[in-house]
C-alpha cells in the first residue's frame, strides 16, 4: 500500500514549469533518489511532499497518521543547547508537552492541577511518556555525546545530531536534501549504514554519486517539468535514459522535418493558396503550437581554464615539515614534493589539518619545523567551499564581471552576459542577486568567476557540492585535461577516483602519507581513517604527548617482520587470491568490450539485459574477492 501519492501535481514559478501534471506514489522500504539538473525542481518536489509548498493544481495524498521528518540541507546552529535537548526537540508536540509538564511541576507556588491533567491526557494519547528512553536509545545508537553543547561540535557531528532529531519521531517518511554536504568520508559512510537500516520510505536528493549508488533502489528524474520513474540502481537507469534520449531525438527530428515541409507548402504562393486543404492548414497551426510548447533539454555548461604561463617544474617541496597547535600535532615531520601537472587529492576527517597543510604549502602559514620551498611563476586560483568570494547582494554578472561589462577570456574580450551563458545562466538569471540562487547555481557562479583568471595552480575546496551530474562530469573532464597543477580537497569519492593521480591521506595523530591513485586505490593499499573520526567521545579525550617513537608511524613496517597469523587453509586461500583477482579482472574487461561496442544496445533487448546482469555479477564478485583479500592481508600483517 502506498504511503504517499501525488496526482496530477503542477508547480510553476512565472513561466517556468517545475512540475507539470506529475503523478507519483511510493511505499515503505523504498529509497528513492530524486535526480535532475540544477533548477529542475528537486527541492520543490520535496517541499510539496512535506507540505511546505502548496501545488498550483493536483492532489497530494498521505496515508492516515503518517509522520514525515526532514533532514535540512543547512547545518544546525552551533548554539548553547545540549545534544540531548536538540534530539528531544525532534519529538515535536511530545517534547513541548514534556517541557511544559516539568516546568509546571517545579512551580510549587500555584495550583496547576487542571493544566497538568490535560497534559497527562495528551501524553497518554500520544504515547509520549517514554520520550526520555527513546532519546537515550537514539543517542546510544548513533554514538552521540549527549551532554556536549552544539557549539562544541564540528559540522559533521551537528549533522549527526539532526539526523537523530529526525529519527526520534519514528517517521514513516524521511526527506533528505543534500545530506552529505560538509560531511567527511567517514561520516558519509556512517550515514549510509544508518539509512540502509531505516524501514520507512526515504526520498533524497544528493550530488554524491557513490552515496546514490549505495542507497537508492529507485530513481526518479525531474526533467523539463516531467517525472520519470525507474526501479533499479543509478547505473541501470543511465543506460535506460540514454536510449530514451536517443528515441526523443529521433522523434523530434521527424517532427521538425514534417513541420518544415508544411511551412514550405504554405508559402508556395497563389497556386498553393487556391488549392490548399483547409484541414491541412489547421494541422499546420497545431504543429506550430506543439513546437512552441516543447521544452528543449538544457545544454551542458562550457567551461575552460586559461593557463597563460606555465609554472616551474617544481611547484612546492617540503623538507621535514611539521606543524602543531599547542599540544595538538597537526603534521608530523615529512618530506613531500609537488611537481607541475600533478593532480593531488587531500582526504581525511573534518578538522584533521587539510586546510593547514594547504596554507603551509602556499606560503600563507609558517610551519613549526622544517622548510618549504616554492616553485617559480605560480599563479594560484582558489575555490572556496563556503563561497565567501561571492557578494550575495550583487547580481551574478556583477560578481563575475567585478563591475565591468566585458571580461578577457583566453585573450579575447567577451561580454559577461554571454560568458555566463556558457555556465547555463540565461540573461535574466545572470541579472539575479546571488542570494536568490540555489546552492548548485552559486557553485557555478564561483566556477565562472574562478575561470576568468589565468591560473597554473588550482586549489579547490569541495567544488562538487550541489552540482548536478552533468556539470560534475564536465568539471571532471576539464580537470583531467588541465595542464596546470591541481590540489583538490573533496569528500566525493567518485570525483576523487575520476580526477586525481595521487592522494594525500591524513590518517590521524599527525600522520600524513601519499598514495598513488584515487580514493579506492588508497583503500586497496590498506588506507583507513583514524578511529577517532567516528567517535566524538574518543575525539574529546585528551591526547597523550607523542614520544620519540611516533615519528616511525609514517613508515610501514618491513614485510620481513610481519608474522603470519593465518592457518594453513587461509594461507592457501590468500596465496591464490592474486590469480583469482587477475582472472576476474580479465573476465570483466571482456564484458566491458562487449557492452562498449557501438551496436550492443541495438541488439536483442533480452540479451542486452542478460549481459548487463552478468557483468554486474562479475563486478560484485570482484569487489567481494578484493575485500576478502584485504581482510586476509590485514589478518596476516596484524
Amino acid at each position: 500500500m502506498s504511503l504517499l501519492s501525488l496526482e496530477q501535481v503542477s508547480v510553476a514559478f512565472g513561466h517556468n514549469p517545475l512540475l507539470s501534471k506529475i503523478s507519483f506514489s511510493a511505499e515503505a522500504g523504498e529509497r528513492v533518489a530524486i535526480i535532475g539538473r540544477n533548477g529542475a525542481g528537486k527541492s520543490t518536489f520535496l517541499k510539496v511532499v512535506s507540505g511546505e509548498q502548496i501545488p498550483d493544481e493536483g492532489v497530494v495524498r498521505l496515508e492516515g497518521g503518517m509522520r514525515i521528518a526532514q533532514l535540512p540541507q543547512e547545518l544546525p546552529e552551533a548554539n548553547g543547547k545540549t545534544v540531548r535537548e536538540v534530539v528531544s526537540e525532534g519529538a515535536g508536540e511530545i517534547h513541548q508537552l514534556m517541557t511544559r509538564y516539568f516546568k509546571l511541576l517545579e512551580d510549587m507556588e500555584q495550583d496547576h492541577s487542571d493544566e497538568l491533567g490535560h497534559i497527562q491526557n495528551d501524553l497518554d494519547r500520544l504515547q509520549g511518556w517514554d520520550l526520555e528512553q527513546r532519546v537515550n536509545h537514539m543517542i546510544q545508537r548513533l554514538a552521540l555525546p549527549a551532554d556536549k553543547l552544539m557549539s562544541e561540535l564540528s559540522g559533521g557531528w551537528r549533522r549527526r545530531v539532526i539526523l537523530a532529531q529526525a529519527l526520534i519521531s519514528a517517521p514513516d517518511v524521511l526527506l533528505l536534501d543534500e545530506p552529505t554536504n560538509h560531511l567527511d568520508v567517514p561520516t558519509i559512510e556512517w550515514m549510509e549504514q544508518q539509512l540502509l537500516q531505516f524501514r520507512g520510505l526515504i526520498l533524497f536528493i544528493t550530488h554524491d554519486r557513490r552515496f546514490l549508488e549505495k542507497l537508492a533502489n529507485r530513481i526518479v528524474e525531474l526533467d523539463r517539468g516531467n517525472l520519470l520513474s525507474f526501479t533499479g540502481n543509478i547505473n541501470e537507469f543511465l543506460v535506460f535514459k540514454e536510449k530514451l534520449l536517443e528515441e526523443e531525438e529521433r522523434a523530434n527530428a521527424l517532427f521538425d522535418k514534417r513541420l518544415a515541409e508544411e511551412e514550405v507548402w504554405i508559402r508556395q504562393g497563389i497556386k498553393a493558396r487556391r488549392t490548399r486543404n483547409e484541414g491541412r492548414v489547421r494541422a499546420l497551426k497545431a504543429l506550430r503550437v506543439e513546437r512552441s510548447e516543447r521544452i528543449d533539454r538544457q545544454g551542458n555548461a562550457k567551461m575552460s581554464i586559461e593557463t597563460k604561463e606555465k609554472s616551474g617544474k617544481l611547484v612546492a617541496e617540503f623538507t621535514q615539515v611539521g606543524h602543531a597547535f599547542e599540544d595538538k600535532v597537526i603534521l608530523q615531520p615529512m618530506d613531500f614534493m609537488v611537481n607541475r601537472g600533478d593532480r593531488i587529492g587531500l582526504i581525511g576527517p573534518n578538522g584533521c589539518g587539510k586546510s593547514t597543510f594547504l596554507k603551509i604549502l602556499l606560503g600563507d602559514l609558517e610551519p613549526s619545523s622544517g622548510t618549504v620551498r616554492q616553485g617559480t611563476k605560480l599563479n594560484v586560483a582558489y575555490f572556496d567551499q563556503l563561497r565567501e568570494q561571492l557578494n550575495p547582494e550583487q547580481t551574478v554578472a556583477e560578481n563575475v564581471g567585478e563591475g565591468k561589462e566585458t571580461i578577457e577570456i583566453n585573450g579575447q574580450n567577451k561580454h559577461v552576459i554571454g560568458y555566463l551563458g556558457d555556465f547555463l545562466f540565461p540573461p535574466e538569471r545572470a541579472r539575479t542577486p546571488v542570494k536568490a540562487l540555489s546552492g548548485g547555481e552559486r557553485n557555478r557562479v564561483l566556477l565562472a568567476k574562478l575561470f576568468t583568471k589565468p591560473a597554473n595552480l588550482l586549489v579547490m575546496d569541495e567544488p562538487t557540492n550541489d552540482l548536478d551530474v552533468e556539470t560534475l562530469e564536465l568539471l571532471e573532464e576539464l580537470l583531467m585535461n588541465y595542464d596546470g597543477t591541481l590540489l583538490l580537497v573533496s569528500h566525493d569519492r567518485a570525483f576523487l577516483d575520476n580526477v586525481v593521480t595521487s592522494v594525500i591521506a591524513f590518517e590521524g595523530e599527525g600522520v600524513v602519507r601519499e598514495y598513488v591513485g584515487g580514493y579506492q586505490d588508497w583503500i586497496r593499499q590498506g588506507g583507513k581513517f583514524p578511529a577517532e573520526s567516528t567517535s566524538q567521545t574518543t575525539e574529546s579525550k585528551p591526547k597523550a604527548k607523542a614520544d620519540t617513537s611516533t615519528t616511525e608511524v609514517n613508515k610501514p613496517a618491513p614485510a620481513s617482520k610481519a608474522k603470519s597469523k593465518l592457518s594453513y587453509k587461509l594461507q592457501r586461500e590468500f596465496d591464490g587470491m592474486p590469480d583469482a583477482i587477475a582472472k576476474l579482472e580479465a573476465e570483466l574487461e571482456a564484458f566491458q568490450q562487449i557492452t562498449g561496442a557501438a551496436d550492443f544496445y541495438s541488439g536483442d533487448a533480452q540479451k542486452v539485459q542478460d549481459t548487463l546482469a552478468k557483468m554486474a555479477e562479475k563486478e560484485q564478485e570482484l569487489e567481494t574477492t578484493m575485500e576478502r583479500w584485504l581482510e586476509l592481508e590485514e589478518m596476516q600483517n596484524g
